[in-house]
């Protein structure tokens, strides 16, 4: 019965293990939630992660001192207060190497831009910088922003109107 006692604490201890490593390094949604304005790292997100969630923008370049990144990052940060009102979040993959599972996903070559909207599918692909006109006009474009839109736009009396934040940017 001596035995159980130090059995039992090292299941105890693998058990809450992940759960304390996620309380430190909080996940990259709830990143996002808190500054959606910023660009992150794919790291080790899955493109599921994001369903329905949030409007993937993902830049892909062999590395950080590729000319169409830095001209990418520059159009995005133009444009990132439209962006954030379009729950669009910005994965940046500089990493060949690194091999992420968004990167086997998607597997890009060289400099790609690829758009994906909330229902996960990708809504466009580009081996070039976008404007962030572009991607406005594009995301605008998707068939659950024009639902997004529609609902901020029904009148609250209505049946079936949903309360949603909506930010007119012009």
């Amino acid at each position: 019965m001596t035995w159980f006692r130090p059995l039992a604490a090292l299941i105890a201890l693998f058990w809450a293990a992940p759960l304390v490593a996620a309380q430190e390094a909080p996940d990259l949604l709830t990143r996002w939630a808190e500054e959606p304005r910023a660009a992150y790292p794919v790291g080790e997100a899955e493109l599921e992660d994001f369903e329905f969630r949030a409007r993937p923008i993902v830049v892909f370049s062999d590395g950080p001192g590729d000319p169409q990144f830095e001209r990418q990052v520059a159009f995005l940060a133009e444009r990132i207060d439209e962006l954030a009102a379009r729950d669009v979040i910005v994965l940046i993959d500089t990493d060949p190497q690194a091999r992420s599972p968004i990167r086997r996903a998607l597997r890009p070559r060289g400099f790609t831009v690829i758009l994906i909207g909330k229902d996960g599918r990708i809504a466009q692909r580009k081996p070039a910088p976008f404007t962030g006109r572009e991607l406005i006009h594009a995301i605008d474009k998707l068939p659950l922003r024009q639902q997004e839109i529609r609902d901020a736009n029904r009148p609250f009396d209505r049946p079936g109107a949903q309360a949603m934040p909506f930010s007119r940017t012009e």
